[in-house]
């Protein structure tokens, strides 16, 4: 059975965890920004292994020279994103869960970007880029 669950907005693209994510965050990069059409976006990261698709298969879009996201190809939801450099992990739109509640970010990441105007209110640490310590 499923830990977590989740897909895209129209139903064709289903997932699922078999393990509680390791590292949650909010990204601030300008790549998600543009990605998500939102100031930042949340991100849940688990093991590659521990994570399928169970209906549907996202389309592909590799967004920088060091990463692929993928997304629903009818609804358009950005559903994952993967960096090249460590193929062991994915990071999961948190949105995308069927119970977003369950996955609570962490920690702000590439508040660099930050867009003025969107101030964090909460007490979570924030990282100019990556955190330090796992490299995300």
């Amino acid at each position: 059975m499923a830990l977590l669950t989740g897909g895209c907005e129209c139903g064709a693209i289903r997932y699922q965890a078999q393990e509680a994510p390791f590292d949650a965050g909010w990204c601030h990069c300008r790549i998600c920004q543009r990605i998500s059409g939102a100031p930042a976006q949340p991100w849940a990261l688990f093991t590659v292994e521990t994570f399928g698709y169970v209906k549907g298969e996202p389309r592909v879009y590799r967004s920088s020279s060091f990463g692929e996201r993928r997304f629903c190809g009818d609804c358009g939801a950005s559903i994952e994103f993967r960096l090249r450099e460590n193929p062991t992990e994915i990071s999961i739109n948190i949105g995308t869960l069927d119970d977003p509640s369950l996955v609570p970010p962490r920690k702000h990441i590439w508040t660099r970007s930050q867009v003025s105007w969107f101030a964090t209110a909460d007490d979570l640490p924030t990282f100019l880029e990556y955190e330090p310590e796992n490299g995300g």
